[in-house]
């Protein structure tokens, strides 16, 4: 996963993010497609809250600030006994923000056979039928790989690719993600405890962290694709999301990023490659890429991971 694979970093690395930081004016804006996934939610509720103000909250800051549709990709086995769950995916979809296939139960494919990942993915197509409006089946044929895991050999990998691809399928990558669901149930312990400090601190990790990864990994793609590339970004819709994404929007702007549809983003001629690696950890696209090139990952800040699973709790 992100930041696995670290290296020691030169001075290539040094004047390549020392470039990057330089006035966004200076460059062209580069295209950035928002992607979210673990629908209906993701981490925790805080006590009392519902899953369907979570979705109501964030598609209204969505709006807001005029967003283009954006994916949500779901696991239909949450909607199981919660009807708030299907209300949550209801005021997604009415908001004119497409749903996605992420398999029925999050399965992972470096741990399951083929056969039954391509079961799990089948069986999440009733609930995208249902919510995706009368003629609308193509745009709820995208699909997004569970923790990122496209398959821990090449047969599996290979496999699955034919089965997407022969039932219409195309997969949504990402080729930015700093893990931002490590944020979401941390938000909704301090929401509980009424810790302003904890929440403070909360917002400053989340956009040092995301700022960090961002910039490294549009240097990466950078070296990997040999030329600035459309992006599409990875969340997760949880406790935190109407919280943190207007400023996570002007840090996007301030980084020269443009938000797009995916389907304008995946219009670049990247996401028509295939790495063609497995690797169990999975990966972004750039990633996996960077492991086909033997690329390493330069230096790069560990997430506060234990503080997150330990604050406000």
């Amino acid at each position: 996963m992100i930041g696995a694979r670290s290296g020691s970093i030169g001075a290539v690395w040094v004047a390549a993010l020392l470039l990057a930081s330089t006035a966004a004016a200076a460059h062209p804006k580069l295209k950035v497609a928002l992607t979210f996934d673990d629908l209906p939610i993701n981490g925790t509720l805080a006590t009392g809250a519902k899953q369907s103000e979570y979705a109501r909250d964030t598609v209204a800051v969505l709006k807001k600030h005029r967003i283009p549709p954006s994916y949500g990709f779901i696991n239909a086995w949450k909607l199981e006994g919660n009807p708030d769950g299907a209300r949550a995916l209801r005021i997604w979809v009415a908001a004119g923000n497409p749903v996605g296939n992420h398999t029925y139960s999050h399965i992972s494919l470096t741990k399951n056979s083929v056969e039954d990942f391509k079961a799990d993915v089948l069986r999440n197509e009733p609930a995208l039928e249902l919510l995706m409006p009368e003629g609308a089946t193509s745009r709820w044929r995208w699909f997004r790989y569970p923790f990122l895991h496209e398959g821990d050999t090449l047969e599996k990998r290979r496999a699955v690719r034919a089965f997407l691809a022969g039932a219409g399928y195309r997969i949504a990558q990402t080729t930015l993600d700093w893990e931002d669901y490590l944020w979401n149930s941390a938000h909704a312990a301090c929401v509980m405890k009424n810790d302003p400090a904890s929440i403070a601190w909360l917002r400053r990790s989340y956009l040092d962290i995301a700022q960090e990864y961002i910039r490294v990994q549009r240097e990466l793609s950078r070296q990997v694709f040999g030329r600035d590339i459309n992006h599409v970004l990875l969340l997760h819709l949880g406790s935190y999301s109407p919280h943190i994404l207007p400023d996570l929007f002007k840090l996007l702007a301030d980084e020269g990023f443009e938000i797009v549809t995916l389907e304008e983003a995946q219009s670049d001629a990247v996401y028509e490659t295939d790495p063609d690696v497995a690797d169990g950890t999975g990966g972004t696209l750039t990633e996996l890429m960077m492991l086909k090139k033997q690329v390493s990952w330069p230096k790069i800040s560990d997430k506060p991971r234990e503080r997150l699973a330990t604050i406000c709790r």
